[in-house]
């Protein structure tokens, strides 16, 4: 993957991390991350969601990446019932800012325009 950053923050932070993801988990709740977020998938399939654009699946051999700041990420979820999802991110980050910030209820409807539409179970589209 290669992929130019929409912003990098004046003297970043950087934090490297393996996330494993049981079967069915459906990984952290809606947050945000103060800079661009790198990532590879080592192992299962990740459900993957961020504002602005429809989930999609993430397969094990495949790079993701987000640009943090204001973009709300919705969804890292084990997209498997059978097997773990492991995958490394490198979180490139605002100093003195947590890497990784939740998104409350209130935040979320008010932005709820700005979520990409979502398959519904009656019309499986």
């Amino acid at each position: 993957m290669h992929q130019i950053p929409p912003f990098l923050p004046d003297d970043a932070e950087v934090m490297t991390a393996t996330i494993e993801l049981p079967p069915g988990d459906p990984g952290t709740p809606p947050h945000r991350h103060s800079g661009p977020v790198f990532g590879y998938l080592l192992e299962g399939e990740m459900m993957f969601e961020l504002e602005g654009e429809p989930e999609r699946v993430i397969r094990a051999g495949e790079a993701f990446w987000e640009p943090g700041g204001d973009v709300i990420h919705y969804q890292a979820a084990n997209n498997l019932t059978d097997g773990w999802t492991r995958f490394v991110v490198v979180m490139i980050g605002v100093p003195g800012e947590p890497m990784l910030t939740p998104v409350d209820e209130a935040e979320l409807e008010a932005r709820r325009d700005r979520r990409a539409p979502r398959p519904t179970a009656e019309t499986g589209a």
